[in-house]
């Protein structure tokens, strides 16, 4: 997770209050391990008490499966159970697992328009908590693959604003490579496609956003080396200001692991 909060503690020394508190819904994961530590289905029977028998064996038969899966998992069942009316119940949640969940509601969503299921992702792409700003793009990320030039048109213009969060969303949710997600072929063939969005980060303020667009371009330098140089040459030449020579460091330190320090 690649905005994660990381510390040296693992899960096993999460304490057993802290864990309880994760796992009934009433408190935030302040770290991946939290994060990776919550019980699904212990936290699924505590905030949507309605829920069958049979949907929390389901998720207990997928608790060994990988987060993100189990992300998805939990969403499929909590529509098949309680439909799209539990969206926004699960969107005003205190937990960031269960407003991660909504994350999940609103990718799996059948027939949803992308225009519409990116403006309804947004304020989870907007949200406090590093873990739901992740699940948000890792949610909508399949439809934005195979509508690509229709989603970055609609996503060049979130890079106008004023969040970061926001801003960096239209980076990391494009990402050729990305982090927990499938590549997208045609932006490892082709990442000049991204220039609409990559531009006008060039220079950002926020170092939120400068380590996306400095990962999006190292993710492409894996594949065109070239290119990401040439391009961070003559990003360097028209803004020499230290936004930029930061995200063409992280660009470029895979292409040049001296650079890295």
């Amino acid at each position: 997770m690649s905005g994660a909060k990381t510390t040296g503690r693992g899960v096993k020394d999460i304490v057993p209050d802290r864990l309880a508190s994760l796992n009934a819904g009433t408190a935030e994961a302040a770290t991946l391990a939290e994060c990776l530590a919550v019980d699904f289905t212990a936290l699924m029977h505590n905030v949507l008490p309605e829920i069958s028998t049979d949907a929390l064996a389901k998720m207990e038969s997928g608790a060994a499966t990988g987060i993100s899966k189990r992300m998805s998992l939990a969403a499929q069942l909590i529509h098949e159970e309680l439909g799209s009316a539990a969206l926004d119940r699960l969107g005003r949640h205190p937990s960031d697992t269960v407003r991660g969940w909504a994350c999940f509601m609103i990718g799996a969503a059948d027939g949803m328009p992308l225009r519409e299921r990116l403006e309804a992702i947004r304020p989870y792409a907007d949200d406090r908590h590093f873990g739901v700003r992740e699940w948000s793009w890792l949610a909508v990320r399949p439809h934005l693959a195979v509508a690509l030039e229709a989603a970055i048109a609609i996503l060049a213009k979130w890079t106008a604003d004023p969040s970061g969060h926001i801003r960096r969303f239209a980076s990391e949710a494009t990402r050729p490579r990305g982090v927990w997600c499938a590549h997208i072929p045609a932006l490892k063939a082709q990442p000049e496609l991204g220039l609409a969005i990559l531009e006008p980060l060039c220079a950002d303020p926020s170092s939120y956003v400068q380590n996306s667009v400095g990962n999006w371009l190292n993710d492409a330098g894996k594949d065109r080396p070239d290119w990401v140089q040439t391009l961070c040459a003559g990003w360097s030449a028209e803004s020499p200001v230290p936004a930029t020579a930061r995200i063409c460091k992280r660009a470029l330190r895979s292409i040049n692991p001296a650079a890295k320090h």
